[in-house]
């Protein structure tokens, strides 16, 4: 598994043409993965799925099989209240902490919502995090959200 409190995160590059979403998301059900959270986002060639899903080990290697190429990634989920500028103040944390955050996506989770990121040093982020009293999503939190 990655660093202590990352989690795991299932991307795919997809050619951009009709049916290769179905194809993935097919594959993902039929070896009994369940998507927590996805993030799909396009160019004119292809689109890039990021996914938090219920076993990424699992996924990438079904996909795998497949013949579709899958790879993982460490990533940090932020615990953030349901509350006008919760996220703002996390991210001023990591900003003060001279981290990028390279990419990020959201998914309500029950009471609170996750914001996923991902940055070049996803041990600081949580360090950054957790010192300025936010909370961070275990794993198996994650990846069993809204289960």
């Amino acid at each position: 598994m990655g660093i202590s409190n990352t989690i795991q995160q299932l991307s795919v590059f997809l050619e951009n043409r009709e049916g290769r979403l179905d194809t993935v998301l097919k594959i993902l059900a039929e070896n009994d993965v369940n998507i927590v959270a996805l993030s799909l986002a396009d160019t004119s060639d292809y689109g890039m799925l990021r996914m938090i899903v219920s076993d990424p080990h699992k996924g990438k290697a079904a996909l795998k099989d497949a013949g579709i190429t899958a790879m993982l990634t460490d990533v940090v989920a932020l615990r953030v209240p349901h509350a006008a500028g919760s996220l703002s103040k996390a991210m001023h944390q990591i900003v003060e902490g001279e981290i990028n955050v390279e990419y990020m996506y959201a998914f309500a989770n029950g009471a609170d919502a996750a914001a996923v990121l991902k940055s070049d040093d996803p041990a600081r982020v949580i360090d950054i995090l957790k010192g300025s009293g936010f909370d961070v999503y275990t794993a198996d939190e994650a990846y069993q959200a809204n289960r």
